[in-house]
């Protein structure tokens, strides 16, 4: 079981914080100013961000770094995230940097912007590097740019507008409206401060809205943030130092990535079909179900999501690597940061696990059994590696069985994806119930196809109704973002089991 949503907490905090943290002093060349924060889960301080910005020579360095700490089943983790933006005094955008470091794994991208809108990007993870280029969003503004607007605009109750913010921790830009609210008084860790309310609702594809209210000085510094996420109310609280980097308390947040199931399902891998009655945890709460191949969704006028999971019957006969036009099929095919799928010791297990066969259905099989015996070490100390990662530690948990598998699978032809959500379990960890957890889908025939390698290791037999979907990617982190609001906003009302 994974717990992404952590990690994608720790990626809005990252966007979050690092706009809202800019200053409109320190103008001139050569100041620089840091502040520290300290981060709360469920009103326990789990971590700290650090936030800096420099000027010096006509640029303005503006920078973020968020560690989080926590506990599954007694497993501790960190994970850091490192944002910086590179801009000219007017707001230009020149470049960017962003770290990742999930556990022991770590991955760098760098960004330069030329005068034509061109990212020419490198990304390095195990001392490999891999470049490619990128169309800066047009209207899309960094941290320097957005504090430039904030100025423009004011604190004045009532000013409201909206902004593209790129975030090199996603590498995309994200819709963000802003809403200047009244002066209030705000505790800060027993310091009553006077500050103007900032309600900022960020609004991304997919996902739809989540609401960071935050809380700055006259100076446009922000001095506290609240975001509910995935249930927990998480907080970042400025401070000194000292408190920022001191000891964490321990959260434990196993039982924050389960969905509580209405009754005990038997034999869920038997099963033709499970149909699921969702519904929001609050009456003004709201959440997002795909539909896909596999699972068909209807919404009900009382606020039901019905949510059925059949899988598709992989076709025999169709042959790979795929020769079709179809632009999303074929991007399913290519090397992405995280599926490395033209790495030689990806391509060289992938042919290992396939042989001779030449049937598209029955070599995805194959990868996917191959998968679930080549991982050796299965364990929570690892937060999100990349395949090649994987096939050097042989060690990871339900993403490093996805992302392996997938990346396995394009290496021969076969389209893959990344798909995030929960899927039911008798017992993890003491619980009983639908938990967080990644698996593979591979297009065969004109169907997308589940595969996963995880459960089929764990002698469950892969993939089968007990899944529900969430989000779908090329292995990116950020591509499950999209189910940090829906793990926390819905629970299952009902289930129908249709047998074989």
């Amino acid at each position: 079981m994974k717990i992404l949503y952590v990690f994608s907490i720790c990626l809005f905090l990252a966007i979050i914080a690092l706009p809202a943290s800019t200053s409109s002093a320190g103008s001139k060349s050569g100041s620089d100013q840091t502040e520290y924060f300290a981060v709360f889960m469920e009103g326990k301080k789990v971590g700290h961000s650090i936030q800096s910005r420099l000027v010096s020579d006509g640029i303005v360095t503006t920078s973020e770094e968020v560690s989080i700490t926590i506990s599954r089943a007694d497993v501790s983790m960190t994970m850091e995230m490192g944002e910086t933006s590179i801009e000219a005094t007017d707001g230009e955008p020149l470049g960017f940097q962003a770290t990742q470091q999930l556990g022991a794994m770590v991955m760098k991208v760098a960004g330069t912007i030329d005068k034509q809108g061109k990212i020419s990007l490198t990304t390095t993870s195990m001392g490999t590097e891999q470049t490619s280029t990128l169309q800066w969003p047009q209207g899309a503004v960094m941290a320097e740019g957005l504090r430039l607007m904030t100025l423009k605009k004011g604190l004045k109750e009532g000013v409201d507008y909206s902004v593209k913010v790129f975030s090199p921790g996603v590498l995309q830009a994200i819709n963000a409206r802003i809403q200047i609210g009244p002066r209030q008084n705000i505790d800060l860790l027993g310091r009553i401060v006077s500050l103007t309310k900032v309600a900022t609702t960020f609004n991304m594809q997919g996902v739809g809205e989540i609401v960071s209210t935050g809380f700055v000085d006259e100076d446009l510094r922000v001095q506290k943030s609240v975001m509910p996420l995935a249930g927990m109310q998480v907080e970042m609280i400025a401070c000194a130092k000292e408190f920022a980097l001191g000891q964490n308390d321990v959260l434990e947040l196993i039982d924050k990535m389960f969905i509580k199931s209405p009754e005990p399902l038997d034999n869920v891998g038997s099963a033709k079909s499970i149909t699921y009655h969702l519904s929001p945890v609050d009456k003004a709460g709201s959440f997002i179900i795909p539909s896909n191949d596999n699972q068909r969704v209807k919404r009900t006028e009382n606020g039901t999501t019905i949510v059925t999971v059949e899988p598709v019957v992989a076709p025999s006969g169709v042959g790979f690597p795929y020769e079709g036009e179809d632009k999303a099929i074929l991007e399913a095919t290519k090397p992405t940061r995280f599926l490395q799928s033209d790495r030689k010791e990806i391509i060289d297990l992938a042919r290992q696990a396939v042989g001779g066969v030449k049937d598209a259905a029955e070599a995805a099989g194959k990868i996917e059994a191959f998968v679930a015996e080549y991982i050796e070490n299965r364990n929570l100390s690892v937060g999100y590696a990349t395949a090649a990662e994987v096939v050097a530690s042989r060690q990871g948990d339900c993403t490093e069985f996805a992302v392996l598998t997938a990346a396995m699978c394009r290496a021969v032809g076969i389209p893959a994806n990344v798909v995030v959500g929960v899927a039911y379990v008798d017992n993890f960890a003491g619980i009983q119930g639908f938990g967080g957890h990644a698996w593979t889908q591979v297009y065969v025939g004109g169907k997308w196809i589940g595969l996963d390698a995880a459960f089929k290791g764990a002698g469950r037999g892969g993939y089968d109704p007990g899944h529900i979907a969430m989000a779908e990617g090329n292995g990116e982190p950020a591509d499950f973002i999209n189910m940090v609001p829906t793990l926390g906003q819905c629970k299952i009302d009902k289930v129908i089991i249709s047998k074989r």
